[in-house]
């Protein structure tokens, strides 16, 4: 590694953390990435990667270039950048920042004049100014934009998406002033293809907000739609199909049995309660899209119970077959997954739940009350219904078909196909 080569503190070693700072290793940085749980340290010292878009192959070639995983505060050391990339959930319905405050004490005391700070946890508008900046300025003695550059850039990791990249998605930049821009945008300028500068950390803030608020919304659309479209005798899959025809003026959304993973059932909940808390207002959408996408399980649910009952058959001890325990198709992620609160409904409804996913590994699920099982003809014909939950590449709609006694499918798998059962 060469003396002068630029060293970058990556906080936090999950699916944003990890891959940004492989992908520093190979443009040449001497990267140290800071983990406050020791088995990750672990696992990532011994070259096993527990995320799914990085393969053990560019883990060991990390190391070998002297990537650092570790949970020693002391490695942090000496740093020119530090990105901050932990998880920022809710808690009780509220933001809970309590991981960004931990990483910016951690920090704080190695934090030198002319370095630079980056926020990348998605948050609300205000927070790298009014949150981050008070921490490392009372940790270091310096202060923020006169002493050390820092800055807000959403991440847009979208795990499984072998299309857009960490390196070919744009990123958006911020600084808290001119200069601090300049260095958050030269930093990433090494990283990724493309940069766009914004005119404040708020800015870039309430920027990944507004990205996934159009989602949340749009899903949310689709899902209410679906509900309705039934009950008048429509299929909506064929509506959507139809509509995605127009070449302007309309964006694809499909339904579904909720949302998951950490982006939409959290992020725009933090624009709301920063819109509640210093406006004294409701943001509408946000709280209606909430309150559709969180109720799609108890949809699946009672739509499940209406299948085995025209089949003669209780919920209770019914074999319940959930195909996908992962928010999304072809990852491992399983944060804030519908299909968990449809196997608590279940299992509280007395009935013998079974789960299926090649995709999540038995360990990172701890201990999940519900038998796993594999993929195949005979699971699939054992269980009373099959529920797709996820529709995973693996997951052949041809067997499922052929196979199961009675499907609820809830991702539209199926279509097109000859299965006794029904389509969300």
């Amino acid at each position: 590694m060469p003396s002068n080569a630029l060293t970058l503190a990556v906080i936090g070693q999950g699916y944003v953390g990890l891959p940004l700072a492989l992908r520093a290793s190979q443009q040449g940085c001497q990267v140290v990435g800071y983990e406050v749980d020791g088995q990750r340290v672990a696992s990532l010292r011994a070259g096993r990667s527990y995320v799914g878009d990085v393969s053990d192959a560019e883990l060991s070639a990390a190391l070998a270039a002297g990537y650092l995983p570790t949970d020693d505060p002391a490695d942090l050391a000496g740093f020119d950048v530090a990105v901050i990339s932990v998880p920022t959930p809710l808690h009780d319905g509220l933001p809970d920042l309590s991981a960004v405050e931990s990483a910016a004490r951690t920090v704080g005391p190695h934090l030198r004049a002319g370095a630079t700070v980056v926020l990348e946890s998605t948050t609300y508008p205000g927070t790298t100014e009014e949150l981050v900046a008070p921490i490392l300025d009372a940790a270091s003695g310096l202060v923020a934009g006169v002493d050390y550059h820092l800055g807000y850039s959403p991440e847009r990791i979208d795990p499984g998406n072998q299309r857009h990249t960490l390196v070919n998605t744009p990123k958006v930049v911020s600084g808290v002033n001119a200069a601090s821009l300049a260095a958050v945008q030269g930093f990433y300028d090494r990283i990724v293809d493309r940069t766009v500068a914004v005119g404040s950390p708020a800015e870039a803030e309430m920027t990944k907000l507004l990205e996934n608020t159009f989602r949340h919304v749009n899903i949310a659309l689709v899902n209410e739609m679906a509900m309705f479209a039934r009950e008048l005798g429509v299929d909506i899959w064929r509506v959507i199909d139809a509509a995605s025809t127009k070449p302007f003026g309309f964006m694809k959304f499909t339904p579904g049995p909720g949302v998951g993973g950490h982006c939409l059932p959290v992020d725009p909940s933090y624009l709301s309660w920063r819109v509640e808390q210093h406006l004294g207002r409701e943001f509408r959408f946000v709280e209606l899209a909430n309150e559709i996408n969180e109720g799609m399980p108890q949809h699946v649910f009672e739509r499940i119970a209406s299948l085995l009952n025209q089949v003669r058959k209780p919920l209770n001890g019914s074999r319940v077959l959930l195909l996908g325990l992962a928010y999304k198709a072809g990852t491992s992620d399983w944060r804030e997954s519908p299909t968990m609160p449809l196997a608590e409904a279940l299992a509280a409804a007395h009935a013998e739940v079974v789960v299926c996913d090649p995709y999540v590994a038995e360990v990172s699920l701890g201990s999940l009350p519900y038998e796993r099982v594999p993929f195949n003809a005979e699971e699939l014909a054992a269980a009373d219904i099959v529920v797709v939950m996820v529709d995973h590449p693996s997951f052949d709609p041809e067997l499922i078909a052929s196979a199961a006694l009675l499907v609820f499918d809830a991702k539209g798998l199926l279509r097109g196909r000859e299965f006794r059962g029904e389509v969300l």
